[in-house]
Parts: structure tokens; sequence; C-alpha cells
């Protein structure tokens, strides 16, 4: 995911790749960064890639979290943007100096595409000017949105582990277009480039205004038609219903893991 977003701050023009430092213990990540003009290291000894930095991104496994914010040492005027999974504010404040400024963010994988969708929250003494700085980054990889900390969770369930749920379907959808006489490759991006167009035709970014599924989901449904006929079927699977209950239980297990 570090990578990930290095590569959409710096190709959306906001940071340049050479005013960004970054720490990585792998080799083959490193030398990414390093052809990206990103100057990367093993680790952080000394905090060499913290010291004068106006934004800290911290993206590791949550279990590491608080090991190395105690080796960072946060300044005053620097802001701490964590995407560690399940590791709340509170948790990073109690590990960071006094009144550090913290903003929790759950980005997801299509953020390595420049499609991501994140959500993200603010910590106590966390300023609305951070909050900007936060929504700029982001955006440059996808879409950003603001939320209570409580709703984490439930983004998680969403967005954070949505990709699966769509991988999940497109494959399904693509072996049904095999099972009906399609050539695997033919049917694959059939698929995936009508769950694209589906999802843009949601968004209506021309317009900017969300477009309800159901709505558009009943312009394509004619009467007696191939399309409702599908869908009938789906509803009778309980489709639907397994889907929200998917959702609810990601988010039942990421506040079990906070």
């Amino acid at each position: 995911m570090a990578e990930a977003l290095i590569r959409g701050f710096a190709a959306s023009g906001l940071v340049d790749a050479s005013s960004m430092s970054a720490a990585d213990l792998s080799a083959k990540r490193r030398k990414a960064m390093d052809e990206m003009g990103v100057h990367a290291q093993k680790t952080l000894e000394s905090e060499a890639g913290v010291g004068n930095a106006d934004v800290v991104v911290l993206a590791v496994k949550p279990q590491d979290v608080h090991a190395i914010l105690e080796r960072i040492e946060l300044q005053k005027d620097q802001l701490l943007v964590s995407v560690a999974a399940g590791i709340i504010c509170a948790s990073l404040e109690e590990t960071l100096p006094p009144n550090s400024r913290v903003i929790r963010v759950m980005p997801n994988t299509p953020a390595l595409v420049g499609a991501g969708a994140t959500a993200y929250c603010l910590g106590r003494h966390a300023t609305e000017e951070d909050a900007d700085v936060v929504q700029k980054l982001f955006s440059s990889i996808g879409c950003a949105i603001r939320v209570k900390e409580s709703l984490m969770d439930a983004v998680t369930g969403l967005s954070g582990s949505g990709p699966a749920y769509c991988f999940l379907v497109l494959e399904a959808m693509a072996d049904g277009g095999v099972l009906a006489g399609l050539p695997r490759e033919t049917a694959i991006r059939l698929a995936a480039q009508t769950m694209l167009g589906a999802a843009k035709m949601v968004l209506n970014e021309e317009e900017e205004e969300l477009l309800h599924p159901g709505v558009l989901k009943d312009a394509v449904a004619s009467p007696g038609g191939t399309t409702i006929t599908g869908l009938h079927v789906l509803e009778c699977e309980g489709v639907r219903s397994a889907f929200q209950k998917a959702v609810a239980a990601a988010s039942k297990r990421s506040k079990e893991l906070s």
C-alpha cells in the first residue's frame, strides 16, 4: 500500500517524488521507490527519513505500529497519517507526545491503479488544515471521504474488503459467460468492463451527482426480458442478502480486531 500511495501522490503532481523519503525492509520495493526518485532506506535508524517531513505516513502492519512510533519521535509540527488497519486514533495518540496530530485512513487496493476508495477520520488534535491535506493527497489516488471514527469498521467491511467481493462477482460472471460458450479471456474482459462501466454510471462524475443503482438497474430490466430473468434468479438465490451479510460480518470482525 505504501508504494501505491507514493506512486499516486507523485503521479498527481501534488508531491514531487524527490521530496519524499521512505523506509521498507523489502529490497525490491526500495528499488522501485528509488526508480521513482524517492529516497528509500531499509530502516528508520536515526530517523533521517522522518525528521524534516511535514507529513509522516505510517503504512505498516498493525502489530508493528507502536514499536515504530516509539522510534520515530514525531515532532510537534508534524502530522501523522496512519494506514495501519484497526489501530484507533486514541491508541496512536497514547504512544505519541502530547497533542500530536493524528489522522487515521482506510484506503483500499484499487489505489494501486489510482481508483481507490479512502475514508479518513481525525484524531483529537488534528486540524481542519490537516484534513484538507489528507483530502487532497488521497483524492489523488481515487476518492477520499471524511467519516466519524465510529464508522471506520463499517468502512473496512464495505470498501476495505469490497474489492475482494467485486473480484468474486466478476469471476462468477465470467464463469457464466464461459458456461454460455464464451472464451475465458473474452468473458473476463467483458465482465470487468461491465463492472467498470456500471460503477462509472453510478458515480456520474460529469454531473457530480450520484445516481441510485436501483434506478439504473430498473432501466436495464425491460418487462419479460433477459435482464429481469437473470435478476430474478439472483434474488431467488439470496445474492443481495448474502452481500449485506458479508459487509456486516466483515465490519464486525474489524471491530473485534481493533
